[in-house]
């Protein structure tokens, strides 16, 4: 299966002629088309973007505060029962 995505959608964009002229200098350079080279480098760039605001990275303190939030996720919490237990009854009562 080709990994070579087939052309559907269009993006129209205006620039300077100078930014159009150092785009086109870059493509050449880099042995591309315009079209290749600016949806190479815009799809690359939305990845790096992507990647960063959808990771979270953490300090060794910070993991393992994590990982203790997690540990203590099942331990008991007579508020939090209580309240499920009043919203039960609630409902129950609405029927």
């Amino acid at each position: 299966m080709s990994t070579i995505a087939q052309a559907h959608e269009r993006i129209d964009l205006r620039t300077s002629p100078e930014i159009k002229e150092l785009i086109v200098r870059a493509a050449t350079t880099a042995g591309m088309s315009v079209s290749a080279f600016l949806l190479g480098t815009a799809q690359e760039r939305a990845k790096q973007i992507l990647a960063e605001s959808e990771m979270i990275t953490l300090t060794s303190r910070d993991w393992s505060a994590f990982a203790k939030a997690l540990d203590n996720a099942d331990k008991p919490r007579p508020k939090l029962s209580a309240a499920m237990k009043r919203h039960r009854d609630w409902q129950q009562d609405k029927s």
